[in-house]
Formats: structure tokens, C-alpha cells, sequence
């Protein structure tokens, strides 16, 4: 199976929502907040950094649980500001 690269606008919103992990991570570690999810601490640091910047939903299910955040809010910061038509139009 081939995978269609990831356009700009992907790119961004995965490194946005890896920010965002990070920051509702604050100082609890990186393998604490991987367990509580159910991930390894790799497959966490690979979505902090934006080397995933499409994980699974049921991934980013666990983690949003595991820190406390809701999802309509996680989703809702990951493209705020971002405007995809943008990309579009550019393109």
C-alpha cells in the first residue's frame, strides 16, 4: 500500500497537535503519560515531535483521556488558525 504524501496543511495540524500534547504533558514524563494510554513512549514522542502527524483516532482517544483533555477541544486548537482553502489556493 502506497500513502499519499501529506500536504503542508496535514503537516501543520499533526505538528500543532503534538504541541499541544506536549504542553498538557507539562512536567509528568513522557513514559508515565504513554503507559496511562496505553502506547509506548516512542510511538508518544514520534506524535510530540510531528514524525506522526496522523495517528489513529483511538491513539489520540487514549491520550486525550490520559491527560485529561477533551477531544472537541483537542480537534478544535489543532487547526486554529490553520486555513486549508489556503493551501488550495496556492497549490
Amino acid at each position: 500500500m502506497v500513502r499519499t504524501p501529506l500536504t503542508p496543511w496535514e503537516r501543520q495540524r499533526g505538528e500543532r497537535l503534538g504541541e499541544l500534547l506536549r504542553e498538557a504533558r507539562g512536567q509528568r514524563s513522557m513514559v508515565e503519560v504513554a503507559a496511562r494510554a496505553g502506547l509506548s513512549s516512542e510511538t508518544l514522542r514520534k506524535i510530540e515531535t510531528g514524525r506522526a502527524p496522523t495517528p489513529a483516532f483511538f491513539t489520540i482517544s487514549a491520550l486525550a483521556n490520559a491527560l485529561g483533555l477533551s477531544m472537541d477541544a483537542l480537534a478544535d486548537a489543532c487547526v486554529v488558525g490553520l486555513d486549508p482553502m489556503e493551501e488550495q489556493l496556492t497549490a
